[in-house]
């Protein structure tokens, strides 16, 4: 059976403070208090900009033993540089992130690409020839990336094709590529985008299929109202009763 981390996407946001967060907590320990709720988080800051060794190294010292982070690779490689020539930039997005590595808190590196990147099967599999061991999983956000041959190179380096749930991309697909799948939860069907029960149930019910052959990362990304935070304590319940 695999493991199932169902976590958050990003911790800092004012809008949870005084709801989620209690009046009157400070910043700083807001990281420590979500991580006592949750089993994982996928940090976002280092989509838009290259954290500091001492950040991942606080970051560490404030979560439990058993905690993991995903990580968002950086914009600069996916949106600008568009994977092109990584094998020169990863040193400067990997280096920073020993310390979670090092007590084996460093979970997969997600690879989120732009809307207007269209499928390019040489490009992505020159990236993946490029990419360090590890865990590695893609976002495709274009729907031409959707078919049986960009599953394959995935699948023969062992990277995942993220889930990524949004209404808007009805051509997401839910296929496993390798012995653990990333789901992010961006929008759901109701009318404020947020996943009422029956979703989370069906959802529930996906992940413990999975389980049964692959580790299971799954992150809300819904943070308006606090969706985010509900729906994954309430999925993290759901997968625990069954």
């Amino acid at each position: 059976m695999g493991q199932i981390r169902i976590g958050i996407s990003g911790w800092n946001y004012a809008g949870w403070r005084g709801d989620f967060y209690p009046k009157g907590l400070v910043q700083r320990l807001e990281l420590a208090y979500a991580a006592e709720r949750l089993t994982s988080i996928e940090i976002n800051g280092s989509f838009y900009s290259l954290q500091r060794p001492s950040s991942y190294a606080a970051w560490r010292e404030q979560t439990p033993d058993d905690f993991v982070f995903a990580v968002k690779s950086s914009r600069y490689l996916t949106h600008v540089k568009r994977l092109r020539r990584l094998a020169g930039s990863l040193e400067r997005l990997l280096e920073p992130l020993q310390p979670l590595a090092q007590v084996g808190k460093l979970g997969p590196l997600l690879w989120q690409l732009p809307e207007t990147f269209h499928r390019d099967d040489t490009r992505l599999a020159e990236a993946l020839a490029a990419l360090p061991p590890g865990r590695h999983c893609f976002e495709f956000r274009h729907e031409s990336w959707f078919v049986p041959e960009v599953e394959g190179l995935l699948r023969a380096h062992g990277a995942a094709l993220v889930i990524g749930d949004h209404s808007r991309r009805p051509f997401q697909t839910r296929n496993l590529t390798t012995g653990w799948t990333y789901l992010r939860f961006h929008y759901g069907r109701a009318r404020d985008g947020a996943y009422g029960d029956a979703a989370l149930r069906t959802w529930s019910e996906r992940i413990e299929d999975w389980r049964r052959r692959a580790d299971v990362y799954a992150y809300f990304n819904d943070d308006w109202n606090g969706h985010a935070l509900r729906e994954a304590a309430r999925l993290r319940a759901l997968v625990t009763a069954t």
